[in-house]
């Protein structure tokens, strides 16, 4: 009798998850790398930004003669400070930067407080004509602004506002742009159980807004904040109708009045341009990086 021998099974491995072929970088926890093309791109990008500035300050050092010549300087000249001083003292711009650091201060704090209000109620409450009055809100931000002159300076007359600062403070304390930039944050970044929490708890709606509100928004009103800090600041057709540059200029009316004559010296012009950026500059320097991690925050947060 013969005896047939089972060869022992042989157990075939399992088959191995596949390596990823995304390089260590790209994968989930890694840190993404810019490669070399993307720094020249930037570097670019950077270099085209930072070119109006730079001109301007090479303008500002250089005399109306070398600037009339061709080719133009590329490079800064002896006369940037000699320029800045006739430019502070001929612009009276000590004066202009105090009325505009008040018009920008005021009008920005108006728009973020107001256009927080007003956001917040067309974002999460319930009324009749929400979404008309909405509709009604984007509209005016059609309307070309220029439109409005003729009717505002004949209201500032009659209230005898001229060369007043109040006269470019009132027309700039709302902003439909606020309006509808705070609704479109609000709708994503603050969630309907919060404030039905707040409800259950006995807040009234305006401690909502004070407790639950404003600590949401806080990363938008930021920036909304210094959006609308810079444009009052380069704000010129408006405040070059009200204001004289013997009364209470601002900034933009108070440059205007440099260079005038037969020649106009572009020198001093470029001069009061560039102390009239340097403290926007100043306030992103300072501010800059607050305002991006509040963005980046409140969008993890949303």
């Amino acid at each position: 009798m013969t005896t047939t021998v089972t060869p022992p099974e042989t157990k075939t491995p399992a088959p191995q998850p596949k390596r990823s072929r995304l390089p260590r970088s790209a994968r989930a926890g890694g840190t993404l790398h810019a490669g070399p093309v993307a720094y020249v791109i930037l570097g670019l990008f950077t270099l085209v930004s930072l070119f109006p500035l730079v001109w301007t300050a090479i303008a500002a050092s250089r005399d109306n003669q070398r600037l009339a010549e061709t080719p133009p300087p590329f490079w800064f000249g002896a006369n940037l400070f000699k320029n800045l001083e006739i430019a502070w003292r001929d612009a009276n711009l000590g004066e202009a930067f105090l009325n505009t650091t008040i018009v920008a201060g005021i009008s920005a704090a108006t728009i973020v407080v107001l256009s927080t209000i007003a956001g917040f109620a067309f974002a999460k409450l319930r009324f009749k004509g929400r979404n008309a009055l909405m509709l009604v809100v984007i509209g005016t931000m059609m309307v070309p602004p220029q439109l409005s002159v003729i009717p505002l300076y004949m209201m500032v007359a009659e209230l005898d506002w001229t060369d007043q600062l109040q006269a470019v403070v009132f027309p700039s304390l709302v902003s439909a742009f606020g309006v509808f930039f705070m609704r479109q944050y609000l709708i994503q970044a603050l969630p309907d159980e919060i404030i039905e929490a707040a409800r259950v708890d006995g807040a009234s709606s305006w401690r909502v807004v004070w407790h639950v509100v404003f600590p949401t928004a806080r990363p938008a009103m930021a920036v909304l904040g210094m959006l609308m800090f810079v444009q009052a600041w380069n704000d010129f057709l408006w405040p070059f109708l009200v204001l004289t540059q013997t009364g209470n200029p601002t900034v933009q009316v108070a440059i205007a009045g440099l260079g005038r004559g037969y020649t106009p010296d572009q020198s001093l012009i470029m001069a009061g341009a560039l102390l009239g950026t340097l403290p926007l500059l100043l306030v992103f320097a300072i501010f800059g990086k607050q305002i991006v991690g509040g963005i980046m925050q409140g969008a993890v947060k949303g």
